[in-house]
């Protein structure tokens, strides 16, 4: 099943990712952007903040909106064509970079904050995580967004909270994600956010 899934995200995520937007509405019942912006409430106004994984850029959009400075890297040149496009439209700055999250191409604590949303296997490892501790400001966050739930009780809701659990993406939540963040020299912060019809689990990390 992981083979399988890991073959199906590579594809959503580059030679399809134009269907992205429609895949991530239809598993989700349409509560996928509000998922995305539930961040927004831990990003600060103050400095600069950089999306690991900016997608099809609806976060970088709403930070925008939201008076945030917003930067983006992301390792899909499809995902990049997307957001740049979306921005254009929006008739908002682009500041936007191909690359991977264990060799970010910034300075020492270029930003404020660093934000994942649904990030895969790879925010766990060493190397993301350095740079993600070398590019922070001091009283700077890294925040994450590893899982959401469908809470809905309708028929619908239950199919796709199930459909998610068996592929791995919804599962029960153990620590084990943060305790794997606090080896790496961070304080975790786990936060479970209710919205409607569904909940999030938001990590707040702090370098110690």
């Amino acid at each position: 099943m992981r083979s399988l899934l890991r073959v199906f995200f590579h594809l959503l995520y580059q030679p399809m990712a134009w269907s992205y937007d429609v895949v991530a509405w239809l598993v989700s019942l349409g509560r996928w952007r509000s998922w995305v912006n539930s961040v927004l409430p831990e990003l600060s106004h103050v400095g600069s903040v950089l999306e690991l994984g900016h997608g099809p850029g609806h976060l970088q959009v709403a930070m925008r909106i939201a008076g945030i400075t917003p930067f983006g890297i992301d390792l899909s040149a499809q995902m990049g064509q997307l957001t740049s496009r979306r921005l254009r439209t929006g008739r908002q700055q682009s500041l936007l970079v191909r690359a991977d999250g264990r060799r970010l191409p910034f300075r020492a604590g270029a930003f404020q904050h660093i934000v994942a949303t649904f990030p895969t296997e790879y925010i766990l490892q060493a190397r993301t995580l350095g740079e993600a501790r070398r590019t922070l400001a001091a009283g700077g966050s890294l925040v994450l967004l590893p899982v959401a739930w469908i809470t809905g009780g309708d028929w619908l809701s239950r199919a796709a909270a199930w459909l998610f659990h068996i592929t791995g993406q919804a599962g029960a939540w153990d620590g084990r994600f943060s305790a794997a963040i606090r080896q790496h020299g961070f304080d975790v912060h786990e936060k479970r956010v209710t919205l409607p019809g569904s909940e999030v689990m938001l990590l707040v990390c702090t370098p110690q």
